[in-house]
């Protein structure tokens, strides 16, 4: 496919970015920027199969959607030299590779900007491009970064190991922070004329969004417990038991505690006095382990809940907690999600057609929603090289250099 064959849509139709990530954190940031109209290039691996994420067989369509495909062995004199031709006129280049990999290929910040000094390049990694040289040269998977970072030791149950949220939970947050540091530099790169080196690493993007517990660790010297579900405030499992499956229940705030409390009969219990007072239904303030006892009053009004679940199906808690301005939610399974009217009014999930296996699948749609200039979706996840011949005679190439680069193994054609 080439760029004039592409719709104009979105709000970012005059952006061109080179992808030469792979897996999910770099691709995902290049996903985002494609749903908006950006013309994104992924830049395929010559060895092997290329991309280790098309081995994710649906996910390829839904999270390569909108990119143009092509391979390039870009360490070679030959791939340098047509990667310094796809820059020169791109915003965004992003990589994902060991720190120090482009540096070690001769492709430093400095001779890129040599071809295009208004790049912007994001380089995404496990530890970073500099630091403690032992770290910078170490491969990272996703539940490395959780590890690292102790976001992994926040999660989980009381006397089990640390717990790997699923799924790629790092990934998709570094995804996160690299797409909004390549749009802010841009913005400036086009104010000014002078690119930007991002350095985005998993670690620090899962550091980042720890907040309040964090920073009570640093500066109070708390080592939060895991606590699984539960919360040392509101006296609730958190993930209650229904006939059926399972709810979530939010117990905070004067408010929907007072109505609990008159739902369940405990108006009048002395223990629960005077009524409304948010720490009626808690843990003892200042409690720091999850084993210890709970207070009379939290101990009945958990048992009354324990049980008022147990007795009644997903629906009826929902229905019944939601109607009392209880927070409230189903625990969602894939089932429940694609009957739920919401989902449904909200258009959640979309249907895309796969070029790979010629069948439609199901998607997550675009997210946010953008009013007067939404994404689109014109392609799910192409074949291996799908765009390559069509790209280089972009790049200038004629048919015949393009065939002896194949040849060459600069370039591979796909299956």
């Amino acid at each position: 496919m080439k760029r004039a064959d592409m719709p104009k849509f979105g709000n970012l139709q005059t952006l061109k970015v080179i992808n030469a990530a792979s897996v999910i954190a770099g691709p995902f940031v290049c996903e985002l920027f494609a749903e908006q109209g950006a013309d994104v290039i992924e830049l395929e691996s010559v060895m092997g199969n290329g991309d280790m994420y098309r081995m994710y067989n649906d996910a390829w369509c839904a999270d390569r959607r909108n990119q143009r495909m092509m391979t390039l062995n870009i360490p070679t004199p030959e791939g340098k030299e047509i990667l310094f031709r796809l820059i020169k006129d791109a915003d965004v280049l992003v990589e994902s590779s060991k720190g120090g990999t482009w540096e070690k290929w001769g492709l430093t910040d400095e001779v890129l900007w040599e071809h295009n000094p208004a790049l912007v390049i994001l380089h995404i990694s496990g530890f970073g491009q500099s630091g403690d040289p032992d770290y910078v040269r170490r491969a990272s998977f996703d539940p490395i970064g959780q590890a690292f970072s102790g976001y992994a030791s926040l999660n989980g149950f009381l006397g089990t190991p640390p717990s790997v949220t699923k799924p790629f939970t790092g990934d998709f947050a570094t995804g996160l922070m690299g797409a909004w540091a390549a749009l802010a530099a841009v913005i400036r790169a086009r104010e000014t004329g002078e690119g930007e080196s991002i350095d985005c690493t998993q670690f620090e993007s899962l550091v980042r969004i720890q907040g309040a517990t964090l920073n009570d660790g640093n500066n109070h010297g708390i080592q939060p417990v895991p606590i699984g579900n539960e919360d040392f405030v509101g006296a609730c499992a958190g993930s209650q038991k229904c006939k059926d499956g399972y709810v979530q229940v939010a117990v905070g705030g004067a408010g929907p505690v007072r109505k609990l409390v008159e739902f369940f009969g405990f108006a009048d219990d002395p223990d629960f006095q005077p009524l409304g007072t948010y720490f009626s239904i808690t843990r003892a303030p200042g409690c720091k382990d999850i084993n210890d006892p709970l207070p009379p009053r939290a101990a009945k009004f958990r048992a009354a809940l324990d049980q008022y679940c147990l007795e009644h199906t997903v629906d009826e808690v929902n229905a019944q907690f939601s109607s009392m301005g209880i927070p409230v939610s189903p625990h969602m399974t894939y089932e429940r999600m694609l009957k739920d009217p919401h989902y449904q009014a909200r258009e959640v999930f979309i249907d895309c057609y796969d070029e790979i296996t010629e069948k439609e699948i199901k998607a997550v749609n675009m997210f946010p929603k953008f009013k007067k200039h939404p994404g689109q979706i014109v392609r799910g996840g192409a074949k291996y090289d799908a765009d390559g011949a069509d790209i280089m005679e972009e790049l200038g190439y004629t048919p015949e250099e393009i065939e002896a680069l194949y040849e060459k193994g600069v370039m591979k054609h796909g299956k």
